[in-house]
């Protein structure tokens, strides 16, 4: 497989803009697609869908011009690098047939595994149907109850990083504020003009004849499934949300409620906010579930504001503990979706993965764990609908870059690389740094986190370099972390350490 040759710092201060000013000045390609594509790690098909060959050289770029950051993206040259030093090297060329990505949820067909999460951005006929219009397989429809929901105000906040981008998201939102009977003539709307989408009815119920009514209801009125939502961080009433998802009992008694007013597949969504997700996992099987939704988001607190003394987001001078995500999340996703993906319990169950996912990589990586199906929201808030064009086309190169035919194929590939313990790690070995002083800039980064938070291993030479002491290196890794320029490697090579 090709390396990756272009990466988001290249474009850092791109807008990734709407209607994008450099496209329309552009007669040649869609620069402005090209440089998404790079921005979700997806630069070999965006190199592989260039058709002209030179043209970039020989204008005088006028994406530029246009550009709304007019000279800080250097948009000419990176198309120049996508046509001359990573089309080059492409093993295979892109296809429009996408048919590897077609899979299915619980037995129902899904054109591809790539589904909107119950939140804000499956909340309306409209939104809904701009999504399957964009590629969407489908939706899990924000979560309907016959609460009369009223929501605060601000009630988003986020970690940014360097660029502005959002790495962590909170929310404070609640369920859909439709009432039951708009939701379903929603759904009716949805099933008619989009028969082929799949619609994921995220409901919650406040006891059991309520959660049997509902999955009846959205049955009736169209839905192909439903979604349990025993996870929602900001419904903190006893009973409700991710309390419900703490305790095994009240998951396995409320499955088995609304799985009995229906046919069609129920999945259980479940909690993060736990030590392990098998005991609800498990009971959501004993109560009948055919399959687990997670990850849900995470109870946190973002930031205190160092004056007025209150978190974000602040509402009249108060705060709430809320729902963190975003890509920053993933990491804790893909924990419990491998232990649920391990148990031997839940192996004939379906899992829809979801937590941090923004590039079609973050998805394969929750497939390879054993999701059959991923679910997005955050990405989708930052970036709009339209990112679903590099998840399929990304995923779609990489099964057939690496000979496979569907998703089912490569699903849980990575399971039994994965202990739950580091008891299992080869300790005798190590894997040493290689320096690359061609990239070097002799900032001394390596050196400083060596000396400072490893093993005084790195010095730098009289003209800069970095030196490795192999007698105090323990190939840590972390200089390879933290050079700026990417200037250091691992050497893929393992010696025997000497004692």
């Amino acid at each position: 497989m090709l390396e990756k040759i272009i990466d988001r710092s290249e474009m850092i201060r791109c807008a990734l803009c709407m209607d994008a000013p450099c496209t329309k000045a552009c007669s040649i390609m869609d620069p402005a697609g090209a440089l998404r594509s790079i921005w979700f790690n997806n630069e070999k098909v965006a190199a592989a869908m260039m058709k002209e060959n030179g043209l970039c050289a020989q204008c005088d770029a006028r994406c530029e011009k246009a550009c709304v950051r007019a000279g800080e993206v250097h948009i000419r040259n990176l198309m120049l690098k996508l046509e001359n030093e990573v089309k080059p090297n492409l093993e295979i060329q892109a296809e429009d047939n996408e048919d590897a990505l077609r899979t299915d949820l619980c037995g129902i067909p899904l054109e591809n595994p790539f589904l909107l999460s119950s939140s804000v951005v499956a909340s309306s006929y409209d939104m809904c149907a701009r999504a399957f219009e964009a590629g969407w397989a489908g939706a899990a429809f924000k979560t309907i109850c016959t609460l009369d929901i009223h929501e605060a105000s601000p009630r988003f906040s986020a970690i940014t990083g360097d660029n502005g981008t959002i790495i962590g998201f909170k929310n404070i939102e609640q369920l859909s504020d439709h009432s039951v009977k708009e939701n379903m003539e929603i759904f009716r709307k949805l099933k008619k003009n989009y028969p082929h989408k799949f619609i994921l009815a995220s409901i919650m119920g406040t006891n059991e004849e309520e959660w049997k009514t509902l999955s009846a209801l959205c049955q009736e009125n169209g839905a192909d499934a439903i979604e349990l939502n025993f996870s929602c961080p900001n419904m903190m009433e006893e009973g409700l949300g991710s309390d419900i998802g703490q305790i095994p009992e009240l998951v396995e008694r409320f499955t088995a409620a609304a799985k009995s007013g229906v046919s069609i597949p129920v999945l259980a969504k479940l909690t993060p906010n736990v030590a392990n997700m098998s005991e609800a996992a498990e009971a959501a099987y004993r109560g009948g579930a055919d399959g687990i939704a997670a990850i849900n988001t995470i109870k946190s607190i973002i930031g205190v504001n160092p004056h007025t003394y209150v978190s974000a987001p602040a509402v009249r001078g108060m705060s709430a503990v809320g729902g963190y995500s975003g890509n920053a999340v993933k990491p804790i996703a893909l924990r419990f979706i491998a232990e649920m993906g391990q148990n031997p319990m839940l192996k004939n169950m379906h899992i829809s993965g979801m937590g941090g996912i923004e590039t079609w990589q973050d998805a394969l990586e929750f497939i390879l764990l054993g999701a059959g199906s991923v679910q997005v929201t955050t990405a989708v808030m930052q970036y709009g609908y339209r990112i679903i064009d590099d998840l399929k086309s990304g995923l779609h190169y990489y099964l057939k870059e690496k000979g496979f035919n569907s998703i089912q194929e490569v699903c849980g590939l990575g399971l039994d690389a994965i202990s739950s313990t580091t008891d299992v790690l080869e300790r005798d070995t190590v894997v040493y740094p290689s320096f690359h002083r061609d990239k070097c800039i002799g900032c001394g980064r390596c050196a400083i986190s060596c000396a400072d938070g490893g093993h005084q291993a790195i010095a730098l030479n009289e003209s800069r370099k970095p030196v490795l002491d192999g007698r105090k290196c323990v190939g840590c890794h972390l200089c390879i972390l933290v050079c700026p320029e990417k200037a250091i490697s691992s050497t893929r090579k393992r010696v025997r350490k000497n004692n």
